[in-house]
């Protein structure tokens, strides 16, 4: 008889993995499953021998000397959009396949890009602490800003994430712009939006909203250079990966009126320290990579990874296989 399959899931965000279990189950009710916090290393003895399938948060860095050790894996699903964690040719040149989970939470983070919006625009929080200063009306207000409807949003990326959060800022008679070299003019018209060069997008724009993909060629894509192009007043919103943007010339940006401000759900350094400049900058906003969460996201991600995983056991293919 065929040995039953074993499931490592290496989380440090979920609680419990109810979800997973009961799916792991269901396929394989006598599977063996381990659990492990992050970091994971001190289990890799225990584990990594005889584990078929490893389900990991994008927090799980797997390089190729942990891949080295799984002597018996066939994949690894990864709780997440981002796979930048695995090593992905180390697994590939072992057979072993890598999984992500594309489009779970685009409406989330197209929606976090308009609450940016909107606590610029009306920022709500601040507004209520006014009141104890004994300003009313338009006494709150250190500046007055232009309707939304007088306002443009740049979109730098134009992917599914990008596309929905155009849909949203339209539907706000918001002008949106979109770079995006690997587009044609046409496919991005098509969505609403008008194509541009990026300096022309810069000059233009009052927000500029990043939904690149990081590369080895898109670190610090965001530098001095690109921020100087931007107006005085125009506000930096990143929800793709922190990598994407000198976080140094950002402060310097800020703290220099060369923008605006800037808000980051994501940093080049996750967990963000307490102590990390960033949060002692005026006019920058950090919030603790939180765009992508819902009650609906949440789930979808964690159904999706398990079905990943269990596919990999089966050796098919999944539709998330990222292949490089």
């Amino acid at each position: 008889m065929d040995k039953e399959p074993v499931f490592w899931i290496i989380d440090d965000e979920w609680p419990e993995h109810l979800i997973e279990i009961q799916a792991l189950r269901k396929a394989y009710p006598n599977c063996k499953i381990h659990e492990s916090g992050i970091p994971f290393h001190q289990d890799l003895d225990a584990f990594s021998a005889e584990t078929d399938i490893i389900i990991a948060q994008i927090s799980a860095h797997i390089n190729a000397a942990i891949i080295d050790r799984l002597s018996n894996c066939r994949g690894i699903a990864v709780f997440g959009s981002g796979f930048d964690n695995i090593d992905v040719s180390a697994a590939n040149r072992r057979g072993i396949s890598v999984t992500n989970v594309n489009g779970y939470c685009t409406q989330d983070i197209a929606d976090y890009v308009l609450s940016a919006i909107f606590h610029v625009y009306k920022p709500i929080y601040r507004f209520s602490s006014c009141i104890s200063g004994g300003q009313w009306g338009a006494q709150a207000f250190e500046q007055l800003v232009h309707r939304l409807d007088r306002q443009t949003l740049l979109l730098l990326g134009f992917g599914h994430i990008g596309s929905v959060t155009a849909a949203r800022a339209t539907a706000l008679d918001m002008e949106v712009l979109v770079y995006d070299p690997y587009l044609s003019p046409e496919d991005i018209r098509r969505s609403g939006a008008v194509p541009v060069s990026l300096e022309a997008g810069l000059a233009r724009a009052d927000f500029v909203s990043v939904h690149i993909r990081p590369t080895a060629q898109t670190i610090n894509f965001v530098d001095i250079d690109l921020l100087r192009q931007m107006k005085k007043t125009a506000v930096l919103i990143n929800t793709s990966r922190g990598s994407l943007v000198c976080e140094a010339d950002l402060i310097h940006a800020v703290e220099a009126g060369i923008i605006g401000g800037a808000v980051l759900d994501v940093t080049s350094q996750e967990p963000l320290p307490p102590d990390s400049p960033l949060l002692q900058t005026k006019n920058i906003l950090v919030t603790p990579h939180i765009s992508f969460a819902s009650q609906e996201s949440i789930t979808e991600l964690r159904q999706r990874a398990v079905q990943n995983a269990l596919e990999m056991y089966r050796g098919e293919i999944p539709q998330d296989l990222i292949r490089i």
